[in-house]
């Protein structure tokens, strides 16, 4: 078995065995098949394509090429989430705690934010002293005490991820749903679970813009999860205008306190508690999706949320006296409010570019290694189908940055299209794909 010829048999369309894929995958990984080859065979695989079986043989390998974390030695259902990613989706910091307190395993691992998009370790380290780094040893300790832990990827889990993903960021083979499947399903496999509930997002703030790709993104992560043995149900949600009204880190964990104290109930909560039930009833501890989403209204409800919530971040060593009285975080050095110079029906809302806007203000990323400032965003509060009049409060930007105000302010002004007549709401969740 050599390189060329598994590129050649890929290249002319051949469909590749596991021991193939496995030694392209291996010996790229130990450095043995230089960074040129392997940047072949991602091509010739993204412009053939790699059919089910092969999408499972990339992901084992994958999988297998770092540690997988045994459990077994908990007990209870290890039921996870994962989003694609989107404009304010903060859902892991509410649903973790809700599905742990009732009773079932959640062993989150989960990403940072890169782009428009926000990501969950960022939030998280918001609070003061919460650490996403903990070692497997204390992973495990955490999980078995409280039910729950929320952490990053360590370089034992799945390196191949790190360093393909690396390579297929420059050579353009990004775009491509069996690689992504692959990225994404070698991360969840590796955290120990027995089901994953999918969030695939859909819409202008999503990264898959179009609802068929994002049908065809669930179907191929179902499968996968599907081939080992795992539980699987998938989401396809509404991307087209950010979730929950806050943007920016601290920002988010804010309104999932405030969600988790049973305050607030807006889209945030309905797609939260939706996904909660959803992985309830994976976890075995009800009969149906709907009846699991009760479950986890009721949590929220009888308080046992919001205390599982702050025995995480205790746990994980997060100062639990911003989670208890939160308005005495840190304030940005400058906020501004910005009106609404027109009147009308909200037609359409610029997702991507309310993302790009709080990154702007300090709250995201570009490049892996710039600095997130906790702080800064937005609260933006028009919703699709809402009237409003000139004059109106339409949003809050918070930052440190006196120099983006201006440009910020405008952004999130052209963000915003408005028609004379009334407009339908879009339905939050799209779709639902049991496997």
């Amino acid at each position: 078995m050599n390189a060329i010829e598994i590129i050649r048999k890929k290249r002319d369309g051949g469909k590749l065995s596991y021991q193939e894929i496995d030694f392209m995958v291996s010996n790229f990984t130990s450095g043995i098949i230089p960074d040129y080859q392997f940047s072949a065979f991602l091509m010739a695989a993204f412009i053939r394509g790699l059919d089910k079986s092969e999408t499972s043989f990339l992901t084992e390998s994958m999988l297998k090429s770092g540690e997988i974390i045994d459990l077994s030695t908990i007990e209870g259902s290890k039921i996870d989430k994962h989003s694609t990613g989107g404009v304010g989706d903060k859902t892991s910091l509410i649903l973790t705690p809700v599905v742990a307190a009732a009773g079932i395993k959640v062993p989150m691992i989960s990403g940072r934010g890169l782009g428009h998009t926000g990501g969950t370790l960022d939030k998280l380290e918001s609070i003061p002293g919460f650490r996403t780094d903990l070692n497997l040893s204390k992973y495990k300790s955490v999980l078995k005490k409280c039910s729950a832990v929320m952490i990053g990827q360590t370089k034992d889990i799945a390196p191949a991820d790190k360093l393909i993903y690396a390579l297929r960021d420059v050579t353009a083979t990004v775009e491509s749903i069996p690689f992504i499947t692959a990225s994404i399903m070698s991360k969840k496999l590796a955290e120990g679970i027995d089901g994953l509930v999918l969030d695939v997002k859909t819409g202008c703030g999503a990264f898959m813009k179009k609802q068929s790709d994002a049908v065809e993104l669930a179907v191929s992560l179902g499968n996968t999860a599907k081939a080992f043995d795992k539980k699987v149900i998938a989401f396809i949600t509404d991307m087209n205008q950010p979730l929950g009204n806050y943007i920016g880190n601290w920002l988010e964990v804010y309104e999932s306190i405030f969600v988790l104290r049973n305050k607030v109930k807006n889209d945030l909560y309905e797609l939260s508690t939706t996904l909660a039930g959803a992985m309830i009833y994976l976890g075995g501890k009800s009969k149906n999706i709907e009846e699991g989403k009760k479950i986890a209204i009721e949590l929220i409800s009888n308080g046992k949320a919001f205390e599982k919530f702050t025995e995480i971040s205790e746990l994980q060593d997060g100062d639990v006296s911003f989670i208890l009285k939160p308005e005495k975080y840190p304030k940005s050095k400058y906020r501004r409010e910005i009106h609404s110079s027109k009147s009308g029906y909200v037609q359409a809302i610029d997702t991507y570019r309310i993302g790009m806007t709080s990154v702007m203000l300090g709250a995201g990323r570009l490049k892996k290694e710039d600095k997130i400032d906790p702080k800064a965003g937005i609260i933006f509060y028009p919703k699709i189908g809402m009237k409003i009049k000139k004059g109106d409060l339409i949003a809050e930007i918070f930052t440190d940055n006196k120099d983006v105000i201006e440009t910020a302010t405008d952004s999130i002004k052209n963000s915003i299209e408005l028609s004379r007549s009334k407009t339908s709401v879009p339905k939050l969740i799209k779709k639902k794909i049991e496997f």
